[in-house]
């Protein structure tokens, strides 16, 4: 099993003017100590579980290229993009940019977007969850036409290209691979099915049911079930001292059980490395055989 970094907060102790040199510190720990994947929030608002509004919020894909230049290694994604707020022609260039100047790292991670409170805030569009899903994928459909051999138009119900020209092409081929972030058995996992090289899931006790879901999806289509990365995400925490470690690899043996192949989380006290050193040290190698 892998391990990836999410950081979900900027609200750090040095505040806006140590942020750069802080969030270079946690990328370069992570990959030193062999976190798999580095991801950032598509949002601009904090959100409510994590905390209030106005707390520090960078944007997803500036931060994603800020940290291209500052790792080698560790792959990179947003966890994941809310597709409405770009549009799909600019999101694969933004993506298609990252795996170029990343060396062949960057992840298509996207998801049909839920924050309406962050959107009317700052006027994005954001219409009904019934298009947005629809928007999602069309979104794919163009994402894979321009990162395919084609140029040729495409016509869509929402969008609409004159030409798929996407040069240079990304590195990674035939594409960077795609996450598909969402738990909707009727939608969501559909879309994983038909597109996606992996699939994120809440850390829920109806996992094992949401998997076969997606394994019914996958039969429907003709698609094999084994080649989908099967994440998680959920705590990621090994306590101030170590003491919730042997808990934390309990909890990702179980899920490997399951079928799950990557396990995806915010670190507490992260800006200060301690916690990213003590998985590195005692998680990452007790879980690499799962």
């Amino acid at each position: 099993m892998q391990v990836g970094l999410h950081v979900s907060s900027f609200s750090w102790p040095g505040g806006a003017h140590s942020t750069a040199s802080d969030l270079s510190a946690v990328a370069a720990t992570a990959e030193r100590y062999g976190f798999a994947k580095l991801s950032v929030m598509d949002h601009v608002w904090q959100i409510g579980h994590i905390g209030p509004p106005g707390q520090e919020m960078l944007e997803a894909y500036t931060t994603l290229g800020f940290l291209a230049a500052r790792t080698e290694k560790i792959e990179l994604l947003a966890w994941v993009t809310a597709v409405v707020y770009r549009d799909p022609g600019l999101l694969a260039k933004a993506v298609t940019t990252l795996d170029v100047l990343s060396g062949g790292r960057a992840w298509l991670g996207i998801g049909a977007a839920w924050n309406k409170q962050e959107a009317d805030g700052l006027g994005l569009f954001f219409p009904p969850l019934s298009e947005r899903f629809e928007r999602l994928e069309e979104a794919l459909e163009i994402c894979l036409a321009m990162w395919s051999d084609s140029d040729s138009p495409y016509e869509g119900r929402h969008y609409r290209l004159g030409r798929t020209l996407n040069s240079p092409q990304a590195i990674r081929r035939p594409h960077p691979p795609i996450l598909i972030g969402g738990a909707g058995e009727r939608k969501t996992l559909r879309l994983v099915a038909r597109y996606a090289q992996a699939c994120n899931l809440p850390l829920a006790a109806d996992l094992e049911h949401k998997l076969d879901v997606l394994r019914r999806h996958c039969e429907d289509v003709g698609r094999d079930y084994d080649e989908i990365d099967k994440t998680v995400i959920g705590p990621l925490d090994p306590g101030r001292d170590g003491e919730k470690v042997d808990e934390l690899i309990g909890s990702m043996r179980r899920l490997s059980a399951l079928g799950v192949s990557h396990y995806h989380g915010s670190v507490p006290g992260v800006a200060s490395l301690t916690p990213l050193q003590v998985l590195g040290e005692r998680v990452i190698p007790a879980v690499a055989e799962l």
